[in-house]
């Protein structure tokens, strides 16, 4: 059966028309309504001083809060104003750092209060994720454990320029390395612009990107030139699995807040977009507060690393054919002629022997593929299949044993290929 809905204001009116027409006393009127005598004195006092008004219900809110509110609603509602995209928690978090004494209002209660005063927009629903596959990628425990790259989606200025930012940030400590508009993404520039990052800040043990160029590539790996000179760093590369932007999620969510504070609109001319990056940048590292850090701003967490001076060089054991690649990435081999990939252009590359017709391809100790005697085509790339990291610990690559720099190294790595890597 359906609920029974009563609207007071409606019962106690009817209480006490039924009780002023004189045909009961006031027991036969509460005891018909359902109510106590106590109840109906009361409602009879409210309705001969104050009128109908006074029937309908009043605020159960303490007097405590009302003075919160009366204190601190100024306050949050002209901090909103003024960070127009910060949200309860990095305003409860600003209201801690500017005024020591509290007690301040809960992020809860200032969701409220921006909900009441038409400051917060409603949330767009979405329906429930279904069953994902689980991605084989390095854990970011520690800074430059993983750096995030990515270019941002291009847009005009006013002045109808277009705009291409690139953008570094380091995944463990939420801290954006770089935003900068680059007019061309050819490999040199973007070898100059990562040479000075690594400088600066150190060089990261893996570089998250997607599969598009300039950072992924059609040859082995997937591997563009720019990821095969990461890997010369020492550099894990990792890549994401072709139209899934979900598999970098943390960096496309920067992205967004990107475009929301510094893009809409756009600035009047490339220098003055540029000035909103780097102003957005200082805000993002400094001053805003990340939930995933315990509300701390990026800032507090990150450190830089250690920097390597230079790409580095690998040393081949002994035994192994070097062969160094043309500048469309062939090698002569078996009298004819076999592609590498044009990424590997004037690389030295090793081939070791699996066999009387079969040699393993290996650049330092990433093996890259195999040539077979009897097959003209070319080199077959091996597939890269990684397996999921351990809880608590970084997840190494089945096909990257530690490096081996010819400066520094001991022990020559072991370049015998797994039976699983053979294609």
């Amino acid at each position: 059966m359906p609920w029974k809905v009563i609207d007071k204001a409606k019962a106690r009116r009817a209480f006490v028309e039924l009780f002023w027409t004189g045909s009961l006393s006031l027991a036969e009127a509460c005891l018909r309504s359902g109510i106590s005598r106590r109840s109906g004195y009361r409602w009879l006092e409210r309705a001969e001083h104050s009128g109908w008004a006074r029937l309908v219900d009043k605020s159960h809110r303490t007097r405590a809060a009302e003075a919160l509110q009366r204190r601190w609603l100024p306050r949050v509602l002209a901090m909103r104003r003024k960070h127009a995209f910060a949200g309860p928690e990095q305003l409860h978090w600003q209201l801690q750092q500017r005024y020591r004494l509290g007690p301040w209002p809960s992020a809860r209660t200032i969701s409220r209060w921006l909900k009441t005063a038409g400051m917060s927009a409603k949330r767009q629903r979405h329906a429930r994720p279904g069953p994902c596959l689980q991605l084989a990628r390095r854990v970011a425990v520690s800074c430059n454990d993983v750096w995030t790259v990515d270019f941002k989606g291009w847009f005009c200025t006013a002045d109808g320029q277009r705009v291409q930012a690139l953008t570094v940030r380091d995944l463990a400590s939420r801290y954006v390395l770089l935003v900068r508009h680059v007019r061309r993404n050819t490999d040199g520039v973007l070898r100059r612009i990562f040479a000075r990052l690594f400088r600066r800040y150190g060089v990261p043990r893996a570089i998250r990107t997607d599969n598009g160029p300039p950072f992924g590539g059609e040859g082995p790996r997937g591997w563009s030139s720019l990821s095969v000179w990461w890997a010369r760093w020492g550099i894990e590369i990792e890549h994401g699995r072709p139209a899934c932007p979900q598999d970098n999620a943390q960096h496309e969510q920067m992205h967004q807040v990107l475009k929301q504070q510094t893009a809409s609109p756009a600035a009047p001319s490339i220098a003055a977009q540029q000035r909103r990056f780097d102003r957005w940048r200082v805000r993002y590292n400094h001053r805003r507060p990340h939930r995933g850090l315990g509300m701390h701003p990026p800032v507090s967490m990150y450190q830089p690393g250690d920097y390597i001076p230079g790409p580095r060089e690998w040393s081949y054991p002994t035994g192994c054919t070097l062969k160094t690649t043309d500048p469309r990435g062939r090698i002569h081999w078996r009298n004819q002629d076999r592609l590498i990939g044009r990424a590997f252009a004037k690389q030295t590359i090793a081939l070791t022997p699996l066999s009387e017709d079969v040699d393993a391809v290996y650049l330092g100790t990433h093996l890259l593929g195999e040539l077979h005697a009897h097959d003209p085509i070319g080199m077959r790339a091996v597939r890269i299949q990684r397996s999921p990291p351990k809880a608590g610990r970084l997840a190494a690559s089945p096909a990257s044993p530690p490096l081996n720099p010819r400066k520094g190294g001991s022990k020559a790595p072991s370049l015998e290929p797994s039976p699983e890597k053979k294609v």
